[in-house]
């Protein structure tokens, strides 16, 4: 049998993106490596598993032969199969191109987010870069980092920055006395994180946190330094961040967050950003229905429409409210419906409590009661303000 190039397959483990991976690696005669992209690797991980070597016929095709013909079959026209260009990739860097490019699959269909943006954070956090995830309040940012964490399979750990009173013991740790011990410093869960290759930690609403947090979290986060000092003394125990390490922030960045700080330039530097988008109408009423199946799908498709009605209204040159509704409420308001609440209950203790009553019947609250009742009309005469609310309206109006 004439063939125009024959391979024998090897295998080896490697670590990419955080986890060992078998990779199955081609070779010809002459001991060259061919490159991954001109045989598929279910095809070399066959051959591997079977013993068998894998053959160019003369049209092009390829075919698992026996192993033996390796040595013995007939070579009539040497394929270019070998030939290395300045564009081909090793077989690991193509393993890593198959794992970010095929990755969508790994999203889960209660996160929305696009393709490209998910394929950007998963190649970020292969690659070992700091990931910032940046975009509205209730949007998902927390949510996309988590089911980042889980398609890449690696040890996670968690800090809410916002939450911390003490940014040095969350951080760095305390020291302690004992009658037992005396006085002992106690890391903290940060240091031990840090110490865990291939981790994925998490900094959560790095925003809101303390500007020492930002100091110390500082050499930590730059690529060149990569170590957390436990002591600001001259020639103290520093730490250095284990290989593998990715850290994935969430921010909320803009002038309507005020309760967030100004992000350092410096610290926003160290950082890939990843923006969320604000969901649109179609993508929010898809999401909705996805999570609640048994609720009226003519009810959720109202909920998604008043939450576009407000983002927009929101960003508009006129703007009569300060902010949208978040996704994060329109999926909770969605809960009460399916627990039996009415949407004009639902929206009673979900949507006007976020908005100023402020200005009596010229007030954000009246203007957002007013988009709701739109998708609140059943037939009947009931008025969605009643006459308690109608006068305190008009007594605020003066």
């Amino acid at each position: 049998m004439n063939y125009k190039n024959i391979f024998r397959v090897e295998s080896s483990e490697k670590n990419l993106f955080g986890k060992m991976s078998t990779i199955y690696s081609a070779f010809d005669r002459d001991g060259k490596k061919v490159p991954a992209k001109f045989i598929p690797k279910p095809l070399r991980k066959e051959a591997f598993d079977t013993s068998q070597a894998i053959a160019v016929t003369t049209d092009g095709g390829l075919e698992l032969v026996d192993a033996s013909l390796f040595d013995t079959a007939n070579i009539v026209s040497e394929d270019e199969t070998t030939s290395v260009s300045s564009v081909d990739v090793s077989s690991e860097h193509q393993e890593v191109l198959n794992f970010i490019h095929s990755s969508y699959s790994l999203k889960p269909k209660a996160l929305m987010m696009n393709e490209l943006k998910w394929k950007y954070l998963v190649r970020s956090a292969v690659r070992g870069k700091n990931i910032m995830m940046t975009g509205p309040a209730g949007c998902g940012k927390t949510m996309a980092a988590k089911c980042c964490v889980n398609a890449l399979e690696r040890p996670d750990f968690y800090f809410n920055l916002g939450a911390t009173q003490d940014p040095r013991a969350t951080l760095i740790g305390n020291t302690h006395f004992s009658q037992e011990d005396g006085t002992y410093f106690s890391e903290s869960a940060f240091v031990k994180a840090i110490q865990t290759p291939n981790a994925v930690i998490l900094l959560d609403e790095l925003s809101r946190a303390h500007p020492d947090a930002w100091n110390i979290l500082m050499t930590v986060l730059d690529y060149g330094q990569r170590y957390l000092r436990l002591d600001e003394q001259d020639g103290q125990k520093t730490i250095s961040v284990a290989d593998g390490v990715t850290f994935v922030a969430t921010a909320n960045i803009g002038n309507e967050y005020t309760s967030t700080r100004v992000m350092d330039k410096a610290l926003m530097d160290r950082f890939t950003i990843v923006e969320m988008d604000v969901l649109t109408e179609e993508d929010e009423n898809s999401l909705l229905t996805y999570m609640f199946p048994n609720v009226d799908s003519t009810v959720i498709s109202n909920v998604a429409k008043i939450a576009s009605l407000t983002r927009t209204e929101s960003n508009s040159e006129t703007a009569r409210l300060t902010s949208g509704i978040s996704t994060r409420t329109t999926v909770e308001l969605c809960g009460l419906l399916f627990d039996g609440f009415s949407l004009e209950e639902s929206s009673e203790v979900t949507i006007y409590p976020q908005y100023d009553s402020t200005g009596g019947v010229d007030s954000e609250r009246t203007f957002v009661k007013q988009i709701v009742q739109k998708f609140c009309d059943d037939g009947t005469t009931e008025e969605l303000f009643n006459e308690e609310e109608l006068a305190e309206a008009e007594e605020n109006s003066y």
